[in-house]
């Protein structure tokens, strides 16, 4: 008799036990076991466990290809779904083989399992597992289908209800649960206020109302969100790092003089002479120009295609220093100066950051992470096979992401939803979406290209650049290590027709073919697949920290950043006065629906997962496994870099702490 020992593992999380009994086959090249019973004996309702069985034959099987996994369809006990995380099996010549589950099994399911070393397609050999191969991919394409969102947007997951979602890539129970408990608890406040249409009393009144949740932050922000430094400072680690950029030329629609600036520059200095240091920037919301306007209470809503010119004295501080309330400049589109009456500077600055909001919610968050990773996940749900390396190294970074996608669609974004009731409505968010991604290139998706491209290489106090680099040299060093194991060629690279598909796919659905973008559709390298990797996985973790994370702190005061101002620009100067702000600004019902999706959007679950961390076991080469715990050392040791220089700082910026990185876009 030959024995084959089965270490079966349930998962860890909530209710993902069982006490049904479960069947085993195994699979190998030359035949297969007889099917045998594991009692629930070893498998009872405790999350965790792990049983040991046996499974014997009279003869060995070969090489063990599959396992076939059953769940009983016919138990005397309540039906209840478990979660198989692992089963290893230790053959008869004392290898011990790996085979991943990772997904809930219902009564009467049947799953067949690959084993051993993640494998390229043309590595599989043996007729038995190319065929599980193709049949594994048929089945996926089949619940996984594109369906197109808009015209000129990123195409999306066909699946609307989140009951028709797999439960092996839906909430957890505990996350679930929160999900749903913090949105009662916002309701419950948002009742109990009362909040109605009427505008603020005071700015008093409003701190009064940052109630939502509270936030150490919030403190600095009420006493310095008038200052101008600290203007500045948020376009370069506040929730939207991304528009700020280098002016080497001044645009032909900003006409700034040198007689205007010249107070706010250094003594003796020019506009010019400042322009050639490198110290001259630029924030331009060209993109929010032409859009769709929404009306609301029988007026348009004001929506302003700002141009800010920023400045970086001699102390290394960051400040505003003119602003134009458009694209087109006249009479009635004058620039703002910080010599202005203090009303109308600060009108001129709420304007520009009422932009910025609505470009960090719908561009730098939505489509720049999140549509994105949906696609990513789509592309390799579709096209790669749970034993392709590329599945295995991605699979963590999917995580829970397109049930956040289905999620949002259904609350968030699209006609009647959340977004829509401030200054976009759902024909401008598709609009604004639409010219994103037109304008979305490989460069701009690639952190280090992105930042040289900007000319932000050298600008002081730039946090998110300083750590995002370092986490983007993080990743690609790991990525290098795990990508040249499987592929040690070019010519394994272009060979691979799995990962062929995928980015075809990706550069296909995700950007809808465009050349112009620099996306690729195939892959020819090693160097090629190595970098596209690393910007899937810092795009799905890092990108979506840097702009998710911030959100409560910066925009959470609602002055600071409103989703939605009622009244129109100003066309003229010395008209303005602190009740006429208070009278522009959200009113005390919109100020609750920005502040409550502010506190909804930041809320980290119990089961977040950080960076680097794989709970969930697919590797089985030691070497592999060894590369992800040098991963985990190098973003250890830039956790304590980062908290080291927060400590120093008045300021921390601690939004991209390895350790405050979800591994996958979640929420």
């Amino acid at each position: 008799m030959t024995e084959y020992t089965l270490q079966v593992t349930t998962g860890s999380m909530l209710h993902a036990g069982t006490f049904d009994n479960l069947y085993v086959t195994l699979i190998g090249s030359e035949r297969q076991s007889e099917r045998t019973q594991l009692t629930s004996f070893g498998l009872d309702d405790k999350t965790g466990k792990v049983g040991t069985y046996s499974v014997t034959t009279f003869f060995s099987l070969g090489c063990l290809l599959l396992l076939k996994l059953e769940k009983d369809p016919f138990h005397e006990s309540l039906e209840k779904d478990w979660f198989c995380s692992t089963i290893v099996v230790k053959t008869p010549e004392n290898d011990e083989i790996l085979f991943p589950c990772h997904r809930w099994m219902s009564r009467g399911e049947i799953a067949l399992l690959r084993g051993g070393r993640a494998t390229k397609p043309s590595e599989d050999l043996h007729p038995r597992l190319v065929e599980q191969r193709k049949k594994e991919l048929v089945q996926q394409k089949l619940m996984y289908k594109w369906e197109k969102y808009e015209d000129g947007v990123s195409y999306i997951s066909n699946i609307k209800d989140l009951k028709a979602l797999s439960a092996d890539i839906s909430y957890s129970f505990l996350k679930a649960f929160q999900f749903k408990h913090i949105g009662e608890l916002i309701s419950a406040e948002l009742n109990m206020k009362n909040l109605t249409d009427e505008p603020w009393e005071s700015f008093e009144a409003m701190k009064g109302f940052s109630w939502l949740k509270k936030s150490p932050f919030l403190d600095y922000m009420f006493q310095h969100w008038k200052d101008n430094d600290f203007y500045g400072y948020q376009f370069l680690n506040g929730p939207n790092p991304n528009v700020i950029q280098g002016c080497s030329k001044l645009p032909s629609n900003f006409p700034v003089t040198e007689e205007m600036v010249k107070p706010f520059l250094a003594n003796g200095s020019s506009l010019t002479a400042e322009i050639k240091k490198g110290n001259i920037f630029i924030i331009d919301y060209k993109i929010m120009d032409d859009l769709p306007q929404k009306l609301i209470d029988g007026k348009p809503a004001p929506l302003t295609p700002a141009l800010c010119l920023l400045y970086l004295n001699p102390e290394k501080k960051l400040l505003p220093i003119a602003i134009q309330l458009g694209q087109k400049p006249s009479e009635e589109t004058p620039i703002f100066l910080p010599s202005d009456l203090e009303s109308d500077w600060l009108l001129a600055k709420i304007y520009v950051k009422h932009a910025d909001a609505l470009y960090s919610a719908v561009i730098a968050h939505l489509q720049d992470t999140h549509l994105l990773a949906e696609v990513f996940t789509m592309a390799t749900y579709r096209n790669l096979p749970k034993n392709h390396p590329l599945y295995k190294l991605l699979m963590p970074h999917h995580r829970y992401t397109l049930h956040i996608s289905i999620l949002a669609r259904a609350r968030l974004h699209g006609p009647g939803r959340l977004l829509t009731k401030f200054s976009l409505g759902a024909d401008a968010i598709t609009e604004l979406l639409r010219k994103a991604l037109s304008q979305t290139t490989y460069t701009s998706l690639c952190l280090p290209e992105n930042i040289a491209a900007r000319g932000l290489e050298s600008i002081p106090n730039f946090y998110y650049r300083d750590d995002a680099l370092r986490l983007w040299s993080i990743i690609n060093s790991f990525v290098k290590a795990v990508v040249v194991f499987y592929y040690p060629s070019d010519s394994e690279v272009s060979g691979d027709s799995e990962l062929q598909e995928w980015v075809n796919e990706i550069f296909y659905y995700g950007f809808l073919g465009n050349d112009n973008s620099g996306i690729p559709s195939s892959f020819q390298t090693v160097e090629e697949l190595i970098r596209f990797v690393t910007m899937v996985i810092f795009t799905s973790s890092v990108q979506h920290a840097a702009v998710n994370s911030p959100q409560l702190d910066f925009l959470g005061w609602i002055p600071n950043a409103p989703f939605v101002l009622h009244q129109p620009q100003p066309t003229t100067k010395g008209q303005s006065s602190m009740e006429a702000i208070l009278a522009t600004l959200p009113n005390k019902s919109l100020s609750g629906l920005q502040s409550s999706l502010m506190w909804r959007l930041s809320e980290m679950s119990d089961d977040f997962v950080p960076l680097g961390t794989y709970p969930q076991q697919r590797f089985d080469e030691p070497a592999v496994l060894q590369m992800i715990k040098d991963f985990q050392a190098e973003l250890s040791s830039l956790n304590v870099a980062i908290t080291k220089r927060n400590s120093e700082l008045e300021l921390p910026y601690y939004y991209l702490n390895p350790k405050e990185i979800e591994n996958s876009v979640t929420q």
